[in-house]
Order: C-alpha cells, then sequence, then structure tokens
C-alpha cells in the first residue's frame, strides 16, 4: 500500500538543530535519522540541512536532498547554528530534535521568522523544565513525542495547546526479522543448546533505570527451572564490573555473557539468538530495542511504569511488568521462554511506511496554516 496522496504538498527547506543523526549511536540518533528519511520519503522537504551538536561526521547514504554539517561540540555549536541560518538557507521551519536545544532552536526560528517544531524523547522531557527551555518550548508550532508517557509528563509541565504536542513513535528496520542464529555468534558466546534471554542497553552507572540488575537478581528462580539459560547483555558502559561483581555473588555468572558493543552490522545477527527480551526499565521513553526484539521474532518483557507501554503495544506484543517486583519479572520471563513470540501482524504497525505516513499526515495538519503546505 501506497503512501496517501490527498492534497498537494508544498515542500519545505528544514534546518535540523539535533544531537546526534548520521554517524551517531544510540536511540536518539537512530530516532533523528528514521525521522529525517521519512520526510525526504514523503516529499515533504525541498532540502534539508542538519547540524549535530556531537557524533561523528557522515556524508554517505544520506537521503535526497539532505546536507549534514560536521559536529561542532557544544561550545562552538550556538554560533555555528546561526552561522547555517545566515548562511545555509532559506529555510521554512526549524526542526529541534532534543529538548536540550530547544532555547537556541527557538531563537533561530524566531530570527528567521519560521515556525519551531520540537521533537522529544523521554526524560529529558518529564521535568522540571529549566526556564529557557519553557519558554522556548511553548512556542513551537508542532511537539511530537515519542510516546504518550512522555506526552502527558511533558503537558504537565508546558502550557502548550495539546492539539500542538503529538504521538509520534518509533519505527524499525526492515533488517530485523526472524531467522537462524548465526553460527559465529553461537560460537562466539558459547551458546549451543541454550536458551538466550536477551538485553540491549548502554551499561552506564548513571542510567541503571533500564534494569539489568533486575534480570540478574531474578536468575537464580529461573535458572532452576531452566538450567540452559544463558542472560546475553549486548552493550557497554562503566557499570558493567558492578553487574559483573553481582553476577558473582549471586552465583549465576556462568549463566551471563557480557558482548560488549556490538556492530551496527551485526545487531539483527544478535536478536535471532534470544527467545526473550527483556528491559524492564523505570524511565523509559519509548525503547527502540523493544521493537528490534519483537520484529526479530522475540517475546517482549518491559516495565510498566515509563513509555515501554507504547513499545509493548499495551501489552499486544510484550508483557509489562512492575520492575520493582522480582517475583513478578521471573513468573514473567519464565512464562516467556515457554511461550510463543508476537504476533508478526502485530508488529506492522510500527513499519517504516506506516511511520512515514503519521508524520505525513502530522506535518501536513500543522504547517498548512503556515502556507508551506497547500490543501
Amino acid at each position: 500500500m501506497g503512501l496517501p496522496t490527498g492534497g498537494s504538498i508544498a515542500p519545505v527547506n528544514v534546518l535540523a538543530l539535533v544531537s546526534d543523526a548520521y554517524g551517531g549511536r544510540g536511540g536518539i540518533a537512530r530516532y533523528n535519522r528514521d525521522l529525517l528519511a521519512a520526510l525526504a520519503r514523503c516529499g515533504r522537504n525541498r532540502r534539508t540541512v542538519v547540524l549535530p551538536r556531537h557524533g561523528k561526521s557522515e556524508s554517505a547514504g544520506l537521503p535526497p536532498r539532505l546536507t549534514q554539517l560536521s559536529p561542532r561540540g557544544k561550545v562552538l555549536y550556538p554560533f555555528v547554528a546561526l552561522w547555517a541560518a545566515a548562511t545555509k538557507g532559506p529555510f521554512d521551519v526549524v526542526f529541534c530534535g532534543h529538548l536540550n536545544l530547544v532555547p537556541l532552536a527557538a531563537i533561530v526560528a524566531r530570527i528567521l521568522g519560521v515556525p519551531l517544531w520540537l521533537q522529544l524523547h523521554g526524560v529529558e522531557a518529564w521535568g522540571p523544565l529549566t526556564r529557557a527551555q519553557t519558554w522556548a518550548a511553548e512556542r513551537a508550532l508542532l511537539v511530537t513525542a515519542v510516546s504518550r508517557y512522555t506526552r502527558r509528563r511533558f503537558a504537565e509541565l508546558a502550557r502548550l495547546d495539546p492539539y500542538r504536542v503529538r504521538v509520534l513513535p518509533n519505527t524499525v528496520d526492515e533488517r530485523f526479522a526472524p531467522g537462524a542464529p548465526p553460527p559465529e555468534l553461537v560460537d562466539r558466546h558459547d551458546l549451543v543448546g541454550k536458551e538466550v534471554l536477551l538485553t540491549v542497553a548502554r551499561l552506564a552507572s548513571d542510567e541503571r533505570r533500564k534494569g539489568h540488575d533486575k534480570v540478574i537478581r531474578a536468575l537464580p528462580a529461573i535458572i532452576a527451572a531452566h538450567p540452559d539459560l544463558v542472560y546475553l547483555i549486548v552493550g557497554e558502559g562503566d557499570d558493567r564490573a558492578r553487574l559483573e561483581a553481582l553476577a558473582n555473588d549471586l552465583g549465576v555468572a556462568n549463566h551471563m555473557r557480557f558482548a560488549g558493543q556490538v556492530a551496527p552490522e551485526e545487531m539483527a545477527g544478535y536478536y535471532r539468538l534470544a527467545k526473550v527480551f527483556v528491559m524492564p526499565s523505570i524511565q523509559e521513553g519509548f525503547g527502540i530495542v523493544f521493537l528490534e526484539a519483537a520484529a526479530s521474532g522475540l517475546t517482549l518483557i518491559g516495565g510498566d511504569s515509563d513509555g515501554s507501554a507504547d513499545a509493548l503495544a499495551d501489552g499486544v506484543i510484550g508483557i509489562s511488568v512492575d520492575p520493582q517486583s522480582p517475583d513478578q519479572l521471573a513468573f514473567a520471563i519464565m512464562t516467556a521462554l515457554t511461550g510463543a513470540g508476537p504476533d508478526p501482524v502485530e508488529v506492522q504497525r510500527f513499519k517504516l511506511e506506516n511511520f512515514t505516513r503519521h508524520l505525513r499526515d502530522l506535518t501536513g495538519m500543522h504547517l498548512k496554516s503556515t502556507g508551506m503546505v497547500a490543501e
């Protein structure tokens, strides 16, 4: 099914101020890339200039009509943003890819006399907001949030017409699909004959909300019923030593595999190693890794108190648990190990085509009042 074609489209010139995008790692960089590619795919952009604050320079494989400038770092970034606004235009809209950048983005949009579009990802939008962030966010013509939870938390902080704050959930790359476990990865991590439980997330000491330690604490009870279980963690960070020590203390170290940071081209294979994906987070904006796991055929387990509910489709493609309940988490994992994966049809709601259609509709509704989108 193709994209809807009702109404003529007047493409816009976009200045995108983002934390990172092409060449960057992590969920926010990935979301920015998907959104910018979808803008090109649905014909909304005539030309897009992207200025990332950090990450790596990238010029290969960019969408049509998109140019990414070199990252400049926190100190130089405001000056380069103003320079780009003055010399790389004209621009019709300023897209701000992170709340931390919105004061600058609002100033740039005001100087240019164009609308501001703000993107929200998660915990950064749950408050408290600075006065500058509040002032700037309330001047956005359109605010898109990755989940209903983030939209609700933000709406409690900013005085915006609810119509201007919309949900635009993550999408999932088509390379994530069910398939046989890659033999080289099975051998690399000694997984022959093992039942694999998987988490994909950074191991950062300032981001312990992902719940790795909660899963490790639940392992003794699970292993008693599933002695061939292995808990595979993909991700690196300064919290790894603490998690390894916890596994040793609980006597489950032999059932642990720390894969470290994995190359992007290997990620689809890592999902195919596992039966169940678990991330009992307490502060998840959405969780794109849930979508990658579901698209790969894994049963999902996530927290019930944050944006994970949208990724789990309110229980349709995953199980929600209280992250603070070890018994509930252990029971959910053991149930998932013996059950079937998600319904592939339900996972299709997060396809790139649907994301692109949703983006097209949102930008059409909110930008038509400026005269940039013709009806």
